[in-house]
């Protein structure tokens, strides 16, 4: 049978679920019963690097967040209030040392270059790459960014789910439209710019289409969005139109697909009974739509609901026995799995 192939991941929130569970970073390295991603997890299902995001829950809390109320045909959850500058900054700093203390072990990699993230591809070892989801830790001077990026910092995306300094996030809502918050501010506009110029990706996950539109604008790298789904399968505020589909092919850049279930659900549900035939589904909308060479994933690994069809990161072959079944070829494979990543952090990265 054909080997399949490493996968580099565009998302996952694995340091925020150790923090929550107040684990000793040790059971990334050895193991552990909960979340979705560990290295043992990672070596089984061939998962050779990923980004790794700081997320800051609302204002350092650590229960549900948000309250949805039903619609008509749907429902809404609203957005958090912006978080404080100090929370942020508290939380993205513990963080980072979460992050520091797995990047130390044996066997798992800080990655800030592209060579970095070859060699785990081409290696045993797993990569991570410091994002920021959100960026509230983040100075609106721009004053503290250097010290972030000394610190690893290689990906952001200028808000989530809540209004930050740099721009308005997208809420949750089902069905809708993506245009449904505002886009960046005249800080936000500057930290484009000056991710630019440093080298640093800009996701554009969770930005309203406004802000998404503002990037294309500003940014002279490819549009990213991390992770995310075709809003023609699943009409949720949060997944893609087919005009942004097409910006982000025309620009040569990248999307993450995401295992969220109430992404890929053509109902917009948090049900992780998915088949794989609906992830699937969204793969050949994304590949018609924008070509393979712009389809990635983004899991989101224990930030969302994965879809049971998966389960964790030790699932990872089934999706890719289900690609090759339907008949991407393994030159395809390899695209979807980390050559489309690859390609386009080298272009970031190298600007």
């Amino acid at each position: 049978m054909t080997e399949l192939p490493a996968v580099l991941d565009g998302h996952n929130d694995s340091l925020l679920a150790l923090r929550r569970a107040s684990a000793d970073p040790s059971v990334f390295r050895d193991g552990h019963a909960g979340g979705d991603l560990d290295l043992p997890r990672a070596r089984e299902g061939g998962l050779a690097a990923g980004l790794f995001a700081i997320f800051v829950p609302s204002e350092d809390r650590f229960g549900p967040e948000r309250a949805r109320s039903d619609t008509a045909d749907g429902y809404r959850i609203e957005r958090p209030p912006p978080l404080s500058p100090a929370a942020a900054r508290r939380v993205t700093d513990d963080l980072i040392g979460v992050f520091d203390a797995i990047t130390g072990f044996d066997g798992v990699r800080k990655c800030t270059t592209v060579d970095d993230l070859r060699a785990c591809v081409d290696g045993d070892e797993l990569g991570a790459v410091l994002h920021f989801e959100g960026s509230e830790a983040i100075a609106p001077d721009l004053s503290n960014f250097e010290a972030y990026y000394d610190r690893g910092l290689r990906s952001l995306g200028p808000a989530w789910s809540r209004p930050t300094q740099f721009a308005d996030g997208v809420p949750f809502r089902y069905p809708s439209g993506p245009d449904c918050a505002d886009g960046l501010t005249d800080a936000g506009r500057r930290l484009v710019e000056r991710c630019d110029d440093r080298g640093v990706l800009v996701d554009c996950a969770h930005l309203a289409s406004e802000g998404f539109w503002d990037v294309h604008e500003v940014s002279t790298n490819p549009l990213v969005v991390s992770h995310a789904a075709a809003h023609g399968v699943c009409p949720l505020s949060r997944n893609l139109t087919d005009d942004q589909l097409d910006a982000v092919a025309d620009t040569g850049g990248v999307v993450g697909l995401t295992f969220a279930a109430n992404a890929l659900r053509p109902d917009g549900e948090n049900d992780p009974e998915v088949p794989l035939s609906v992830v699937v589904e969204h793969v050949d909308y994304l590949v018609d739509r924008m070509g393979v060479d712009h389809v990635a994933l983004g899991s989101d690994f224990d930030g969302a609901t994965v879809v049971d069809s998966i389960g964790d990161a030790a699932g990872l072959p089934t999706l890719f026995t289900a690609l090759r079944d339907a008949g991407y070829s393994q030159r395809d494979l390899r695209k979807l799995a980390h050559e489309n990543w690859l390609r386009v952090l080298d272009a970031v990265w190298a600007s």
